[in-house]
Parts: C-alpha cells; structure tokens; sequence
C-alpha cells in the first residue's frame, strides 16, 4: 500500500528534472547557493575592483562608524587606520577561499583516490592505509596547525598544506567504506573476470558511486577547513600582514569591540553566513545526487508532506 502511494506521488515528476530546476524547489537551499555565488564571484573579482582600497590609510578616517554619508567605501565604517571595512572584506574574502577551497580538493582528491584504492584491493593495502589514517586522527587537526606553523613561517602555502594533510583521513576512510561495499557487487566481479585493470574498474564503476557521498564530506568540510583557517589568524600564527583574512580582521579588532565593534564583527557574521550557507547546500547535495531521495526535491512541500504522512 505504502510503496503504490508512493509511487504514484512520483509518477508525474518521473522524467528526470535538471539540477537548477531541483534547486528551485528548495528556498533555503537556493538561497544558500546565491550566498556563495556571490562570495564566490567577490573573491574573483572584487579585488579588480576595489584597487587599493583595502590597505589605503586615512587616519582622518580613523574608526569612522558605519553609515551612508561617505560612499560605498565608507558603508560599513573604516578600522583604526582609517581603511575601509568594505574593501578589506572584499580582500578577505579571496584570501580566505584561496586557503580553504585548494586545501579541500587537495584532501579530497588524495584522500578519495586513496580510499577508492584500498577498499577495492582489501587485504594488507586497507590494512595499513586505515592506521595511517588512525594515525593522522590522532593529532587533532588544529593543533597539529598550529604546532606546525609555529614551528616553520605562516603563510599562505604552508597553511594549505598543513590542514590539506589533516583532512586527507576524513576522505580516506569513507571512500574505503564505499568502496569495500561495492567491490563486492556483480559488476565488480564482471569487470573483473573480464580482466579489467583495477584502476580502470576503480575509475568506471566506483568513481561514479562513490563520488556524491564525497562532494558532500567535501562542502561540509570546507566549513571545518575555512573555520580552521580564521582561527589560525586569530592566533596570529595564520595569514599575516598586508595580507588579510576574516579571521586576521576579527583578531585585528577584538580590541575595539567596545568602541568600533563594526571591525571585528562584520567579519565574524562574513563567516557564519558563508559556513551556514555551505552547509545547507550540503543538505541539499546529498538529496540531489543519491537516486533514492531526490524524489523529495521533486515535489510540493504540501504533497510531500501527504505522502510522508502516508507512508509513516
């Protein structure tokens, strides 16, 4: 009874919708994808744009609150050397995605390709590929940064590095997963016995399974990555001057909090947006690519509530 009525809900959205249309189903998510859209394209290009305006003092400016009588530079207020929040959170904003976003596909592409290959062999190759990972998953991730960093110069690259290598584990162990499960299907053994090589196999017929699980840890990771990142440049062992970062500006200003709070809090809220939004696009990811739920994304929010009412 339960399978017939659910059927038959999804019948008349049966023929395969393209992702943005599926996209438009979901408000929040949209909403979500928008967000860092646009963060997205103010890391690209804002820095065209904004020239020099983020290092650009004018102590006559000097912790000027936010408001509209200075121009769009002078929207959200300047700190205490009179530069512009505005513009400096433009600049921010390609920073810090310039660390999180090469950090999170270099442990996704390592650690996926990694955990594809030890779940597919088994063996001695799953054995000592999980206790490397148990390894790395020892050292909590944030320390071993900052260990690391304070031992040898912040910068950029380093720091890319350092939490690339600490979330290659996460991959790792969940691509072994999937895999290990699906060495054992038939069209594992198909390939096989028609003497398929095992990257071959593993690039044909696991890749394609195994990979919408991984781009959602991925999205969810780059939130962990991005928060990492600021709280380094809190710490002052992160991203450092000229360079800037939202959490190097949060740690900037901290100190006027009373006085000028637009400095560090403008780009705290930068960042809860932009990791609140990754990771309800996330939500929406894993719906979207895993064959058994999309069907929710395909219907009303009224009838889908029938239907689950019905089914429960």
């Amino acid at each position: 009874m339960t399978a017939t009525i659910s059927a038959a809900a999804v019948k008349p959205t049966r023929r395969r919708q393209k992702w943005w249309q599926l996209l438009g189903k979901d408000k929040f998510a949209a909403v979500a994808a928008v967000v860092l859209g646009l963060v997205v394209l103010t890391a690209l290009f804002g820095p065209w744009l904004i020239g020099d305006r983020a290092v650009r003092q004018d102590l006559r400016a000097s912790l000027r609150p936010p408001s509209f009588d200075h121009g769009f530079f002078g929207l959200l207020g300047t700190d205490v050397l009179g530069r512009s929040v505005v513009a400096r959170l433009i600049e921010a904003a390609g920073t810090t995605l310039s660390v999180a976003v090469p950090a999170v596909l270099c442990s996704l592409v390592i650690g996926s390709a990694l955990g594809m290959w030890a779940g597919y062999h088994g063996g001695w190759r799953e054995s000592v590929a999980m206790r490397v990972a148990d390894v790395i998953l020892s050292f909590p991730s944030l320390l071993l940064a900052v260990v690391v960093l304070y031992v040898f110069t912040p910068s950029a690259a380093n720091i890319v590095l350092i939490l690339a290598f600490a979330r290659i584990p996460i991959y790792l162990r969940t691509a072994r997963a999937e895999s290990a499960e699906l060495r054992t299907r038939l069209f594992v053994d198909a390939a096989r016995t028609f003497g398929t090589k095992s990257w071959a196999t593993i690039y044909r017929h696991l890749l394609p399974i195994v990979l919408p699980t991984m781009l959602t840890v991925a999205t969810l990771d780059f939130c962990f990555v991005m928060l990492s990142e600021s709280s380094l440049s809190f710490l002052g062992i992160g991203i450092q001057p000229p360079d800037v970062s939202w959490g190097l500006m949060v740690a900037q200003g901290r100190q006027y909090l009373q006085t000028a709070w637009w400095i560090a809090v403008l780009p705290g809220v930068a960042i809860v947006i932009t990791t609140v939004s990754a990771t309800i696009l996330a939500a929406w990811v894993r719906l979207a690519t895993d064959p058994a739920q999309r069907w929710r994304l395909t219907l009303a929010k009224r009838r889908r509530g029938a239907v689950t009412e019905v089914t429960a």
